[in-house]
């Protein structure tokens, strides 16, 4: 367990300047990837870029960013955080990974989900009614494409395809592709079923309680005669020097993106309670270097992981914060927790 892969993921939230006011999405792209870049001249192991299609987030298009990042880096490894197949066209998502792939030298990885937001689904003109028949759909032509040079399919949201290559080939087969679940059996089943990695999304709560969901994922292997493949987390972080300056910088930021989410979703105002209750046992890695990795390696203890994503933007939490995050991230957190799972 000490070769535990350590990332970072952010959705490329609108930061503060150094005026109070909220940046430029381009200049919010940019800092990005100079994120990116240090992550990588620290030797952390994946970058995430999560897609939205909203004002509060700039990435619309993680690909074409990661490639940017692809073009600046040696090492690290590029994927989404993630990728809504539901609303996209999977021959598509599987040409722009691809080639990000090539561009890399194979350092491309996609995680496809059905997204927590849904504003990609009237703007590229999909029905929020057929949410679960899009996913399934376009999930199983996309599982055939990584697996197959020539892919015959048929299906229901689509015409088939008959004896079709697709464009660029990826160089070392497959295409790495996870499945990001939220927390439902049938979602975790979907990813045995494609022989896919697992991708937890725990954003709030205990992480001890998606134990049965890792339970379940290799009970189905095992049924299947099969080794499981690898299984990572996705949850909210943020480290600074101290636990005090790592609570006070980071609250308010972060209530402001909780808040204005949960306007959205009709959940109330959050508390400094409920913030405090996730810091100590939910799902929050916040705090010291040495409070963070004693969390991450606690949940990769309890759960068994392969890898853990850090989602280390929050609102509109400046870039400097960020960039002081990322370099405590890898050069004290990722240290601390191999040699705690050692």
């Amino acid at each position: 367990m000490a070769d535990i892969e350590l990332g970072l993921d952010t959705f490329g939230d609108v930061t503060r300047g150094a005026d109070g006011q909220l940046q430029s999405h381009a200049q919010v792209i940019r800092d990005v990837i100079a994120e990116a870049v240090l992550a990588d001249q620290l030797g952390i192991d994946f970058i995430g870029l999560g897609e939205h299609h909203r004002s509060d987030f700039a990435i619309s298009s993680p690909e074409t960013v990661l490639a940017a990042i692809a073009g600046r880096t040696s090492r690290i490894r590029l994927g989404s955080a993630v990728t809504v197949l539901s609303s996209d066209d999977p021959i598509r998502v599987f040409q722009r990974f691809s080639t990000l792939d090539a561009a890399s030298n194979g350092r491309a990885e996609v995680i496809l989900g059905r997204g927590s937001f849904t504003e990609s689904f009237p703007l590229f003109g999909f029905e929020l009614s057929q949410y679960e028949t899009l996913f399934e759909d376009k999930l199983d032509l996309f599982a055939a494409l990584i697996n197959e040079d020539v892919v015959s399919w048929q299906g229901t949201t689509r015409p088939p395809l008959v004896n079709q290559r697709v464009f660029p080939p990826v160089e070392v087969k497959p295409l790495k592709t996870w499945i990001g679940v939220g927390g439902s059996p049938e979602s975790v089943v979907r990813a045995v079923r494609y022989d896919l990695p697992l991708m937890l999304a725990i954003i709030g709560g205990d992480p001890a309680r998606f134990k049965p969901y890792v339970d379940l994922y290799h009970r189905a292997y095992a049924q299947l005669g099969k080794p499981a493949k690898p299984i990572g987390v996705h949850s909210p972080g943020y480290v600074a020097e101290t636990d005090e300056q790592a609570r006070e910088e980071f609250w308010p930021d972060y209530k402001v993106m909780r808040d204005r989410i949960g306007a959205e979703r009709g959940w109330p105002p959050m508390a400094r309670a409920e913030f405090e209750q996730e810091v100590e046992r939910g799902s929050l890695y916040l705090g010291s270097p040495e409070t963070v990795a004693r969390k991450i390696a606690a949940t990769a203890k309890t759960l068994g992981i392969d890898r853990f994503q850090m989602k280390y933007s929050a609102g509109p939490l400046p870039h400097d914060k960020l960039m002081r995050c990322v370099e405590l991230y890898g050069t004290k957190v990722m240290p601390l927790v191999r040699e705690m799972l050692a």
